[in-house]
């Protein structure tokens, strides 16, 4: 086998092995690693790296190191103290239209120092194996402090020199004896940094209700606020338990959707008009967005349904006269009948 050869199973069972830690967890197909640039020399030096979970940064590689993806590397720092270990996630062209679509502000691009060394990468292992752990006996002193909390997550610095715990809470919380128990425990520097229940929910990951990994732990980086207009607006039944996802909160494929139903609606008219017909008063009982279609049926008898062109609905109301029965707007094939009807299940 020639060395070329086995340097590339090298590095696909290398970042296979990253990826099947989490089932391609905001994987992102490199598409453009394999086109040569023209600007050779001028090569895009941003790359981005991933830490623990969703946790995605963008670094400066100055000392223009040769770094594919998958490749583990050593960064700096926030603090400056220390160093913090990641994994290459992407490069080149592809980082470029990551960083122009996000907007960044690339004055605040922290620097890569090398590819981690094996003792480096040694010391990171150690500390990811004592997250759990860790996580457990912090949620057990969290507990017996009687804090009104939930820690969600530890994520230790590449060198061990620190430990961030994610939390979510309602109310404001004093952290004074909680830190120095932390520190006591753990002997190393904590920081609390707070997360809302979509960030959680991002974390922990899961199935949802398609029977797909839940966006937000896969590809969603961004969170809209999502309401029930979004609900509304697309003609569903305002039931809590569907409308909300694991983190208890509105889903966030509500929007996926949106505009395109807020742009067909336009053409349709009020729908608490209503149309006085020779035959007693009729209200919309429902809507097709895309078949530009209206339900109507009479105020006294709203079990029969007719269905109506949005055309007809919206001249009758422009000339504001009484109009047609709706059995001669619509057609006999179009009436739908709603019935209860009422079966033995002790059978």
């Amino acid at each position: 086998m020639n060395k070329s050869c086995s340097d590339c199973l090298n590095k696909c069972a290398k970042k296979e092995n990253i990826l099947k830690k989490k089932c391609y967890e905001l994987n992102v197909l490199d598409w453009l690693s394999n086109i040569q640039s023209p600007f050779e020399t001028k090569k895009y030096n941003i790359v981005e790296i991933q830490f623990k979970n969703n946790r995605k940064e963008f670094f400066i590689n100055q000392e223009k190191i040769f770094l594919d993806q998958g490749d583990i590397v050593t960064v700096e720092t926030k603090s400056g103290i220390g160093y913090d270990v990641g994994v290459i996630y992407l490069t080149g062209e592809l980082a470029r239209l990551q960083v122009r679509n996000q907007t960044i502000n690339s004055n605040t691009f922290r620097k890569v120092y090398r590819k981690s060394t094996y003792k480096e990468v040694n010391i990171w292992k150690y500390f990811k194996k004592k997250e759990i752990k860790i996580l457990f006996k912090a949620k057990k002193i969290a507990k017996n402090l009687n804090l009104i909390m939930k820690i969600c997550d530890v994520e230790y610095q590449g060198d061990g020199g620190k430990a961030i715990f994610y939390y979510t809470a309602e109310n404001r919380i004093d952290f004074r004896k909680l830190i120095k128990e932390f520190s006591f425990h753990f002997h190393t520097r904590i920081e609390m940094r707070q997360i809302g229940s979509r960030q959680e929910a991002a974390k922990i990951g899961g199935i949802g209700s398609c029977g797909r990994e839940l966006c937000c732990s896969t590809w969603l980086k961004k969170f809209k606020s999502v309401t029930t207009n979004s609900a509304r607006y697309q003609q569903l039944s305002i039931n809590i338990q569907k409308l909300t996802g694991q983190c208890s909160k509105l889903k966030c494929c509500l929007n996926y959707e949106l505009d395109a139903y807020l742009d067909a609606i336009k053409n349709f008219p009020d729908f608490n008009r209503k149309i006085y017909t020779e035959k007693g008063v009729a209200q919309c009982m429902k809507i097709d967005v895309f078949k530009q279609k209206m339900w109507f049926s009479y105020i006294k008898n709203p079990n029969t349904w007719f269905r109506i062109e949005v055309k007809k609905i919206k001249e009758i109301l422009e000339k504001n006269r009484i109009a047609p029965p709706l059995e001669k707007l619509s057609t006999i094939n179009t009436i739908q009948k709603t019935e209860l009807t009422f079966k033995d299940l002790s059978i």
